[in-house]
Parts: structure tokens; sequence; C-alpha cells
């Protein structure tokens, strides 16, 4: 029996070791966490160090394509954007670019895909002074760096939107607290409220305070933007007006300072709408400021009075440019409709908007019925008239009637 001998090139066995080490190398450092940019160098060391290439970029797919590695070329690819006609290849490809262009640098790209979608690109040369590269390993090895990669992006956002997740429920906290628990309903002022935020958080506010025996205050203001940071200035301005009113009942200074406030928090980034209202029972009068919120009517025997004087939007000017104070003489049967825009620009879809128009002959129609039936019936109508859209913003209502 003759025994064949099998002869085994040394070369080939040092390259196997070689690839073993690797793969080792960058499973103990996926196993000790290691950040993203140690897994990039590791790949960058192994390709030059252990698999001979001399030139490489690594274009990975974040929110946009950016070169995550890059050693050998002539041309900085950090600074690159990836080429759509190349973002569609899709197996390795042979590249054939006019020299001095662009990815010029390379004769072969590897699309690294994982789950059908591609991660990445790896570029480099398909030759070394070694021989062929073994496009099978790097394309293997690739994918082990960028799925180890893709997990924690994975984890970091889950972590993301835990976090999301109990601000958020703080900011719901916040804002149960925003508006008052109990409105009154008595002979001479009954008040009914109807809130429905855009999203989870929204950025209304209403209130009703008894300032003494005489005399209430009563407020509407929507903040520009919306989510947490909303919900967290409306907090301010709640905290603030009801400091204020137990020291002052003039409206002008109230306003004034909460301009001020307003403008400190937000840096001239948002900015509120309201309207502010004292009803003075002894009086019977109420006195108001509209600061660029929307018209608000009052429905009396006589007809109804739109109530928009005052001054302008808050947080918008070191000093409000004007500011004045409205008495209106009350009547015997009172109704105040107050809104925030989300109602009067609930739009429908021929992009038509829901408009003060339509607002003002429901309550005219409905102020001497019941309020809570009355706000039923408004917020019935932008039902029917939006169809399938969506609203496009927070909708609070506060009606307010006032007998004498």
């Amino acid at each position: 029996m003759v025994e064949k001998t099998i002869s085994v090139n040394p070369h080939d066995l040092l390259v196997k070791d070689l690839k073993l080490s690797s793969l080792l190398e960058i499973t103990q450092a996926i196993n000790a966490n290691l950040p993203e940019t140690s897994l990039y160098k590791i790949f960058q060391f192994t390709l030059l160090a252990n698999l001979s290439v001399v030139k490489l970029a690594l274009f990975v797919k974040d929110d946009v394509w950016a070169c995550k590695a890059n050693v050998g070329t002539t041309l900085n690819y950090y600074t690159q954007q990836l080429p759509a006609e190349l973002q569609e290849i899709k197996s390795g490809t042979t590249l054939q670019i006019e020299p001095g262009k662009p990815f010029s640098d390379f004769d072969l790209v590897l699309p690294i895909i994982h789950k059908n979608s591609v991660l990445a690109y790896v570029f480099l040369q398909k030759k070394t002074e070694k021989g062929e590269i073994d496009q099978n390993f790097i394309q293997t090895f690739t994918n082990i760096i960028l799925v180890a990669i893709e997990n924690k992006k994975f984890a970091r956002r889950e972590l993301a939107q835990e976090a999301l997740r109990k601000e958020m429920q703080i900011a719901r906290e916040v804002q149960s607290h925003l508006f008052p628990k109990d409105l009154p309903a008595t002979g001479n002022l009954s008040l009914k409220a109807f809130y429905l935020p855009h999203q989870t958080i929204g950025g209304d506010y209403y209130d009703y305070i008894d300032m003494d025996e005489d005399r209430s205050l009563i407020c509407i203001a929507d903040v520009s933007g919306k989510g947490v940071p909303a919900a967290i200035l409306m907090s301010n301005v709640q905290a603030a007006l009801r400091t204020m009113v137990r020291y002052t009942t003039n409206l002008k200074k109230i306003v004034n300072e909460l301009n001020e406030l307003i403008l400190l928090h937000t840096k001239g980034n948002r900015f509120v709408t309201m309207f502010i209202g004292i009803i003075d029972f002894t009086r019977k009068e109420l006195n108001y400021i509209n600061a660029g919120h929307n018209s608000i009517p009052l429905v009396q025997e006589a007809g109804v009075e739109m109530l928009e004087k005052g001054s302008t939007i808050l947080g918008m000017f070191d000093a409000l440019p004007f500011i004045e104070v409205t008495t209106v003489a009350l009547q015997k049967n009172n109704h105040l409709f107050l809104y925030t825009d989300g109602l009067s620009e609930c739009m429908n879809e021929a992009d038509d908007e829901f408009g003060i128009e339509r607002i003002l002959p429901l309550v005219q129609l409905n102020a001497a019925a019941d309020q809570t039936a009355m706000i039923e019936k408004v917020i019935q109508e932008t039902v029917n008239f939006k169809g399938a859209r969506a609203y496009n913003d927070d909708i609070t209502l506060l009606s307010c009637s006032i007998q004498f």
C-alpha cells in the first residue's frame, strides 16, 4: 500500500490562522462591549495587517451613508458622499472609474447584506502583492462587526425610547396639574371645558382662578410647538400666573411679566398666544387682554361682540409694543366661548379651514343650551367637516356662562 503525502502550503496555514485569530479578536471585542469606534479600528487593522489590503474605504448607512474607515487612498473619503449609482450595487462588483475621479482608488466593491438590507459597502483593491484577496472572508468579517454595531444602535434606540416614555409620563403628570380640577357651576358662573391634544402631550392651557369674592379670572393659551417642551413652558406660565394674581389684579402688569418670563425661558424660540379676562360680578363687567389669540366671541341678547383687543403674541419682544385693557359691560345672560386655533384651523380634505364663520353660528345657536351638549355639538361638527383627515393641532374649548 502506497501512502499519499499531502502537501500543505505554509502560507495557506498562516492565512487561515490569521483569519481565525481575527474572528476570535472581533468576537472578544464585541463581548467586551467595546464602542463602535474601536470596532471600526479593529476592522481596519485586520484588513490592512492580516489580509494585506492596501486601499480601503468602508461606507456605513446610519441616517445617511458615511465613511467609517479609510486608509491608503489619495482622496479623503471621510468627506465624500456615496454616489447614488453605487448604492444600487447588491453583489461584489468590479469598478472601472476614470482615474482622478472619486472612488477611482478602488477596483472592487463588496456590499455587506443582512436580512436583505445593505448595511455597508467595502471598497478595496481586488489584488494585492500576495495575490487575490478573500472576498468571502471580508464580507463575513465585516458582517459580524456591522451586525454587532446595529445591535448597539438598536439597544441605544430602546434606551432612548424608554427615556422618552418616562419623560412623556412626567410631562403628562405635569400637564395634568395645569388644568383646574374643579370648574364652577353656580348661579352666576358656569364653566365647561374640552381638551383634545394632537399628540400625547399638548401645548394648550386654560385656567380659572377665584381672585376674591367679587372677581374671577379666566384664561386660555396656546404655545407654539408641541410635546414635552410646550407642556413644560405652559407649566411655567401657569405657575407664574397663579403666583401673580395673589399680589395684583392689574392685567397689564400680569401680561407684561408673563411676556418677560416666556422670553427668558425660550430665548425667542417659542411664543404664546393668550386670552385673559377678569369677571367683576359687582360691577357686572369683563376686563380682558387678547394677546395675539383668536378672536373670542361674547354672545349676549343684544348680539355678538368679538373680543380681540389687547396686545401681540407673548415671548416675541423684550417689551410688548402695545398693550391695552378693554372693559365690556355684561348683561343678564352672557356666554363667552374661549377656544384655541386647533378648532378654527381644523382642515377638511379640500384644505378648507373650519373657521370662525362655522364656529360662531354654533355658539350663537346653542349659547342658552346645556354647555356640555353645546361643546359636543361643536366637536361633532368638526368631525363631520374634516372627514377622514386627522386633526392637525390641539383643540381646547372653554365655555363660560355668566348670569345675573
